[in-house]
Formats: C-alpha cells, sequence, structure tokens
C-alpha cells in the first residue's frame, strides 16, 4: 500500500527509479474542439458558383469564355467544387460542365 501512495504522489514530469521521465503530455487535450469555419463549405454557395460557371459556359459561342489559364483551372476546381454537393447533384453538374467545354474545344 505504501508503494501504491508513493506512485499516486509522484507527478507525471517526475522520473521513475531508472531516471526516466515520460513525455510531456498533450498542452490541448482538456480544452474542447474547435471549428472556425476552415474546411466547412456551404452548398447553397457551392452550388451557385458552380452555376455561374455552367452558365459562362454556356453562353459561350465558338470558345471558352475564359483565357486558357482559367479554363484549365476550372477544368480542375469544377469537379473538385462539386464534392461538396449530394453525389447525384454533382455527377449531374460535372457531366453537363465537361459536355459544354466539349461543346465549346470542337467549335474552335
Amino acid at each position: 500500500m505504501a508503494k501504491l501512495s508513493l506512485l499516486l504522489s509522484m507527478s507525471d514530469q517526475t522520473p521513475d527509479l531508472f531516471g526516466f521521465k515520460p513525455a510531456q503530455g498533450d498542452l490541448f487535450a482538456n480544452e474542447p474542439a474547435r471549428n472556425n469555419g476552415v474546411g466547412v463549405a456551404d452548398p447553397d454557395d457551392i452550388r451557385a458558383r458552380l452555376q455561374k460557371m455552367l452558365a459562362e459556359a454556356r453562353a459561350a459561342q465558338s470558345r471558352p469564355p475564359w483565357n486558357e489559364r482559367t479554363t484549365r483551372m476550372y477544368q480542375i476546381v469544377f469537379p473538385q467544387m462539386a464534392n461538396w454537393l449530394p453525389d447525384s447533384e454533382a455527377e449531374q453538374l460535372r457531366f453537363e460542365f465537361e459536355r459544354e467545354l466539349r461543346r465549346l474545344t470542337e467549335a474552335a
């Protein structure tokens, strides 16, 4: 019993008989998790942005409405942004955007 009370009275940073000192614990272990909005997207905002890009592509007649660099970026960004939406809606938007870019590429 005396050994147990001796062990309990030792702090986490007290070395044991062999000189081993435990590593420092997590400094923020007792704090609640915080979410400052990073990594969280509003589906309505995403939907509006994707619809705007799609409308610009649909309005174009013979070539993409953006310069080459922006067009390449949208080809990457559009499908990724759609991941924030429900699967069926995301797939439909991706399909329509790819169809419009194909149409514009063939017309050029």
